[in-house]
């Protein structure tokens, strides 16, 4: 009979446990994953107390809190606070999604903190997204044109064409859906996953745009595009409210009629 085991550096531990230095009667725990890969210690879970009182409504704010009063060694990323950059994406309550747009007064219950799933760690809250870079690289983000433009003159296209890109065009590389993908779980060597998807689909229906044909290829293989089985937690997960999903149906139809 088979028997499979994780190895023994991968199990998590329970951590530190951070009590509340204050009578606040509005106390809420947060267990926060912590691995250092440089270290030879296992992952552990470490459990802060925080007054919710004295703290900004958001998970963002509550991490922010955390490393700047209580433990200064958490490690996430951050930046723009506004759920635009991406930055702080992880996974929250068993969901991927933005701290900063996360109202921790909304999960009532110890609140569950985790990198993005099956990712490498770099330390703590923070995935290696290398890969995933890479992959959003490769299909050519940028116009690619072959026509000369008129002299002086933009090239333009119709308010109907113009809308057809808004919503691809409005993903901001947060990674909460790919990390959210069983198939790039499994074959994130190959298959592009969602976010990447959805940027080349934003260039395949942009009227400006002169490299479909091109750009149809090199989905064309088995892995890059066809790895998708439409599980739907990509859509499920975006926290801008986009449809990767619908996207990457949408190519595979231009595939089939190319």
């Amino acid at each position: 009979m088979a028997e499979f085991r994780l190895p023994p550096n991968s199990k998590v531990r329970k951590g530190n446990h951070f009590e509340a230095t204050t009578d606040s009667h509005n106390i809420q725990r947060f267990i926060v994953y912590r691995y250092d890969p440089s270290t030879e210690e296992n992952p552990r879970m470490d459990t802060y107390e925080v007054d919710m009182e004295d703290c900004g409504p958001m998970v963002l704010d509550v991490l922010i809190k955390i490393k700047n009063e209580i433990d200064p060694t958490l490690t996430f990323r951050r930046s723009c606070r506004e759920g635009i950059c991406g930055s702080c994406a992880m996974n929250i309550d068993g969901t991927n999604t933005l701290a900063c747009t996360a109202p921790a007064a909304e999960i009532n219950r110890d609140v569950k903190i985790y990198p993005l799933p099956h990712m490498s760690i770099v330390k703590d809250l923070v995935p290696d997204l290398t890969n995933f870079y890479a992959q959003y690289a490769s299909i050519k983000p940028w116009l690619q044109t072959k026509s000369e433009a008129p002299v002086g003159q933009e090239r333009l296209q119709s308010k109907e064409d113009q809308e057809k890109i808004d919503d691809p065009a409005a993903c901001i590389l947060c990674a909460c859906c790919s990390t959210s993908c069983p198939s790039y779980w499994w074959n994130s060597d190959s298959y592009l996953g969602p976010a990447a998807l959805l940027a080349a689909y934003r260039w395949l229906v942009d009227s400006r745009d002169e490299a479909r044909e091109e750009r149809l290829g090199n989905l064309q293989d088995p892995f890059s595009l066809y790895r998708c089985h439409t599980i739907m937690n990509c859509t499920n997960n975006c926290p801008k409210n986009l449809n990767p999903a619908q996207a990457i149906a949408e190519t595979k139809k231009m595939l089939a009629e190319r």
